[in-house]
């Protein structure tokens, strides 16, 4: 095998050079792309702070609710629960079921949700939801017409590491009285309105 010298033409030309110079680069890409792989597993792997759980349990109940999922529902909520019209967790199951049973193809669409208050065995959050069902959401998005909004609130209690719903209360709310980023949302929703 022929070592070429770096006087010989090949080298000059960039042959050795280049391939160094290459080799260097490689090293240093190769370095910046294990900086940030471990950056981002530090960020995907941190443990989720109670607001992402919050978060989480709202868009869970979205789903068990569209579900109509009454087993589901009812254990979010804490043993304690109450609403504004001072319903506990069986009279509230009740109610569902009559709603459930009145209503086909739920279609809840949550706007936004913003926490007011958490500290770690309590948290109080307001949620706006955009709820239709059955025919209407078809009919609703064909002439691009809004759903029935409501604020909801919640006071949630972290019942043994789980958070829970312990008390609620809500309202219809029309366009105007939407938080903004709920009207941003509802707009994607229904470019129409």
């Amino acid at each position: 095998m022929k070592i070429d010298s770096p006087y010989s033409p090949r080298y000059q030309r960039g042959g050795y050079k280049g391939n160094l110079v290459m080799k260097k680069q490689a090293k240093k890409m190769l370095a910046m792309i294990f900086i940030l792989s471990a950056a981002l597993s530090l960020f995907v792997c941190r443990p989720k702070t109670d607001e992402d759980l919050i978060l989480e349990l709202m868009e869970k109940i979205d789903k068990l609710a569209e579900k109509k999922d009454i087993t589901g529902l009812m254990a979010n909520l804490a043993e304690d629960y109450s609403d504004f019209e001072a319903r506990d967790k069986n009279a509230t199951q009740a109610m569902v079921k009559d709603y459930f049973a009145h209503y086909k193809g739920i279609v809840i669409h949550v706007l936004s949700t913003r926490i007011d208050h958490v500290d770690p065995l309590a948290a109080s959050i307001q949620t706006e939801a955009a709820l239709s069902s059955g025919a209407a959401e078809v009919f609703r998005r064909l002439v691009r017409f809004s759903t029935d909004n409501y604020r909801f609130k919640f006071k949630l209690a972290k019942v043994q590491g789980v958070w829970k719903i312990q008390y609620a209360e809500w309202r219809y709310v029309s366009l105007n009285e939407l938080y903004p980023e709920s009207l941003t949302i509802l707009k994607k929703i229904f470019p129409g309105i």
